[in-house]
């Protein structure tokens, strides 16, 4: 079946079927092979590539007029991805709820003060960090609300405010959380990391320190470092292992670690299949390098956050 010319105001954002007759197009042609559905009423142009923004554009039509994208809906648009992008996330003073399988809508007491995402009204960033306190697990929130500082979005100041001044669902855990985040992580995995070595009871390694030699000439910056040890923790994700440029500036940059007398522990992604033997190593590494404290204390709860 031939596809029949999406008029301009259709051609590039979701729409609803009374926006496609004023547009005149009927409702037998919004059905047909050059539109595609997203909700009950909701549609969009056949060739229009379904991203985050273009499925939020079409949640918008379909929710109260005031609702803000919250919850782990507002971490993905804010960069952060974590589960199944779908249920999209909502909040909103009205009393009515969609019915669409795909939204979850979240009713608050209050007006919410909605940041602007490229026009996708989105709550702030310590709203967001709050409301996802009770969902998430201690290790994902840390990864969320220090991915959240990184990206200067907010800061641990910002956060630590907006917990301790607000009477929110959420609030009493994100003031649990405070002392564990870290200004100046660059990425949830040196999050996972970082929590992996504290959480087993070992030394914590500072986040992202410039390596200098005995001159005080700069070497290199290391993920997580352990400066009274000369111990360097990295972590080198996908990007690390398969470019060849990264892989031989990082090999250079570990030589000249290691020729003024660091120790260099690289974790890799396959690496995270066995988190204990991770903490083994880097308690190794300390060890041989004075280390008189205690072992790893990997207890049950320990297990639950990384397994």
């Amino acid at each position: 079946m031939a596809t029949t010319a999406v008029p301009s105001q259709l051609a590039h954002a979701p729409f609803t079927t009374a926006q496609a007759r004023a547009a005149g197009v009927s409702a037998d042609v919004v059905r047909g092979p050059s539109y595609r559905k997203l909700f009950r009423g909701i549609y969009v142009a056949a060739d229009v590539e379904l991203t985050l923004a273009v499925w939020l554009r079409a949640v918008l039509l379909v929710v109260p007029s005031d609702a803000v994208v919250s919850h782990v809906t507002a971490l993905r648009v804010y960069g952060f991805s974590i589960g199944d992008e779908a249920p999209f996330h909502v909040s909103t003073q009205a009393s009515t709820h969609s019915r669409h399988r795909d939204i979850t809508t979240h009713r608050r007491r209050a007006r919410i003060p909605a940041h602007d995402r490229d026009g996708i009204p989105v709550t702030g960033p310590e709203r967001t960090v709050v409301d996802v306190a009770t969902k998430l697990s201690v290790v994902q929130l840390v990864q969320a609300a220090e991915f959240l500082i990184h990206q200067r979005l907010t800061t641990l100041d910002q956060l630590a405010d907006y917990a301790i001044t607000r009477h929110l669902d959420g609030v009493r855990r994100t003031r649990r959380l405070l002392p564990l985040l870290r200004e100046g992580v660059e990425s949830p995995m040196e999050t996972l990391v970082r929590l992996m070595i504290v959480f087993a009871r070992l030394p914590e390694p500072a986040c992202n320190r410039d390596i200098l030699d005995a001159a005080g000439r700069f070497i290199a910056r290391g993920d997580l470092v352990y400066a009274e040890y000369r111990i360097v923790v990295e972590y080198d994700g996908w990007y690390h292992e398969r470019t060849a440029w990264q892989r031989r500036s990082d090999t250079l940059r570990r030589e000249r670690l290691e020729a003024a007398g660091w120790r260099v522990i690289v974790i890799t992604s396959g690496d995270l299949a066995h988190k204990a033997a991770i903490v083994g190593r880097i308690h190794q590494a300390l060890v041989a390098r004075g280390y008189a404290g205690r072992p790893p204390h990997l207890n049950a709860m320990w297990t639950m956050w990384f397994s």
